[in-house]
């Protein structure tokens, strides 16, 4: 297990995960799992004082998904069980190491850098940034 988790957290994890991605499939969703997760393992840039999955979901202005429709209600066994799969450790390329991720506007292509970070890669519609090896050692 890479954090501690309650009951709650789990189902909070998957909500966030399916209103993230739903459209990106079950892939996608155990990606910004990956992200939520590696919020809360760095000790890094705006993550400091982020050591629950709840701080990490309900950081100011980071997951959108909290204020969509997706969000509300319990989430399902299958969101639950690959929010747990996160939680225990499995990762994704390219959101191995990232602790961000943005879905551009239809046809634009994703930026070198956002917000100063390094672009790790692609999956559907969601562009995903890490920061630098050495700047978050709990991620790599």
């Amino acid at each position: 297990m890479l954090v501690n988790y309650t009951s709650k957290e789990l189902d909070l994890t998957a909500r966030t995960m399916r209103a993230e991605a739903l459209s990106e499939g079950n892939l996608g969703m155990l990606m910004v799992g990956n992200v939520i997760v590696n919020r809360v393992i760095a000790n890094c840039k705006t993550f400091k004082d982020i050591r629950t999955l709840t701080e990490a979901i309900y950081q100011p202005n980071q997951f959108s998904g909290t204020k969509n429709s997706l969000f509300n209600g319990t989430a399902t066994t299958l969101e639950k069980n690959l929010a747990k799969r996160v939680i225990m450790g499995e990762y994704y390329h390219p959101a191995t190491d990232s602790l961000w991720f943005y879905a551009p506007k239809t046809g634009d292509s994703c930026k070198d850098t956002w917000y100063g970070e390094n672009y790790a890669g692609k999956y559907k519609s969601h562009c995903f940034y890490k920061p630098d090896p050495g700047v978050c050692p709990e991620l790599y």
